[in-house]
């Protein structure tokens, strides 16, 4: 791990609606920054793995998984390891993330973009869930850096009441939500057992800094008006 501390190398700078986005290079890995925050980075991944591997361990019958975020590819790339798993749908925002996961860091995941069972959507996730129907055995969101640090303001709605609401009418019976968090979030955690019976809070250390969280959640709690 002693390429974290080279200087950076920016490989490509971008601007979009959101801000400039770049990826830049240590190394012998990629980093990606959003408008100056850090957002992801080729090394390590332990935790981004570990927002499918969960919850495909505890579903029976995941046949069709939603990722939100396609990062570097590590999530899909998990996903596509279970052969029960007959299509992965990823929404990305960023179209550049999307081309960067078909060129520059493809090995990362295994050209995992280009396997027959990706489709990769290039979408805002909460309009996409907003304007579609479909439902999935595991709903897994890598999007931004969680509930309580947005580099993009919109992304909060995403954890919002009305983000959980819109996410849970998205769930198979008996599918799972689970959520990447670079920090801990006591609110959010209050949120979610508003509206689902079954929330388990999961820690991944770090190197260098606080734990990764993954909140992983079942059972929405049929809301009444």
């Amino acid at each position: 791990m002693n390429d974290h501390h080279l200087p950076p190398e920016v490989i490509e700078k971008h601007s979009t609606p959101r801000g400039v986005i770049q990826l830049q290079r240590r190394g012998s890995y990629y980093e990606i920054i959003s408008n100056g925050t850090f957002l992801m980075a080729t090394y390590n991944g332990e935790s981004e793995r570990l927002l499918i591997s969960e919850p495909l361990k505890r579903n029976h019958h995941p046949s069709h998984i939603l990722i939100g975020g396609l990062g570097v590819g590590f999530s899909l790339q998990e996903a596509l390891k279970d052969s029960r798993i007959e299509q992965v749908t990823v929404l990305e925002i960023e179209e550049v993330i999307i081309e960067w996961n078909r060129t520059i860091l493809s090995a990362v995941s295994e050209e995992a973009s280009f396997h027959p069972k990706s489709n990769i959507v290039h979408a805002d996730c909460l309009v996409w869930l907003a304007e579609h129907d479909d439902k999935f055995d595991l709903i897994c969101l890598d999007i931004d850096n969680g509930p309580d640090w947005n580099v993009y303001a919109d992304n909060e709605s995403l954890y919002s009441d009305y983000g959980l609401a819109l996410l849970a009418r998205h769930l198979q019976p008996g599918g799972y939500l689970s959520f990447w968090s670079a920090t801990s979030s006591p609110d959010f955690v209050d949120r979610l057992k508003r509206h689902f019976q079954s929330v388990d809070i999961l820690s991944v250390p770090q190197d260098r800094g606080e734990p990764d969280v993954i909140f992983l959640t079942q059972e929405p709690i049929i809301q009444t008006t």
